[in-house]
């Protein structure tokens, strides 16, 4: 007999797949030029080596990134689960951006402020948070959705 999985282990996949898919794709929009920020960005608040601005400093920040996916997916689920809407999920990863680029700015070193980013950075970063945003808050809604008519 299949083995269901838990609505939380759900969540708990859609977190990791989607922070390790989309950061994946903002390393591939990193060296296509695309924008200056790439996955290591996650690895900036510590005192590391220079290792960290390298590719393998990017693969981990891609681990890193899909990590802390798993705590964003669960706030949505918390905050946002009920309105399976296009608009709500993109709107979420619009905030995302803001809280990474205006918010938690002074955590990370040496990356450039909104007003110093050029306009392909800023475009590219947008649309990715975006699309993220998309990806885990559909995703989530939709598996609520069935959940709740499955109960019914």
């Amino acid at each position: 007999m299949e083995k269901q999985w838990t609505y939380n282990q759900r969540i708990l996949c859609i977190g990791l797949f989607g922070g390790l898919f989309w950061s994946i794709v903002g390393y591939f929009l990193y060296l296509l030029h695309f924008t200056k920020v790439g996955p290591g960005i996650a690895l900036m608040p510590w005192a590391l080596p220079e290792w960290k601005n390298t590719y393998i400093g990017h693969l981990i920040g891609i681990l890193v990134i899909g990590i802390i996916s798993i705590g964003i997916a669960f706030l949505y689920r918390l905050l946002l689960q009920k309105w399976e809407s296009i608009w709500i999920a993109g709107a979420f990863g619009l905030l995302l951006w803001v809280m990474v680029f205006y918010v938690l700015h002074p955590v990370f070193p040496g990356l450039e402020t909104v007003a110093e980013m050029n306009k392909k950075t800023l475009t590219t970063t947008l649309c990715l948070f975006i699309v993220y945003g998309v990806f885990i808050g559909y995703s989530i809604s939709y598996e609520f959705n069935e959940m709740q008519q499955n109960d019914a």
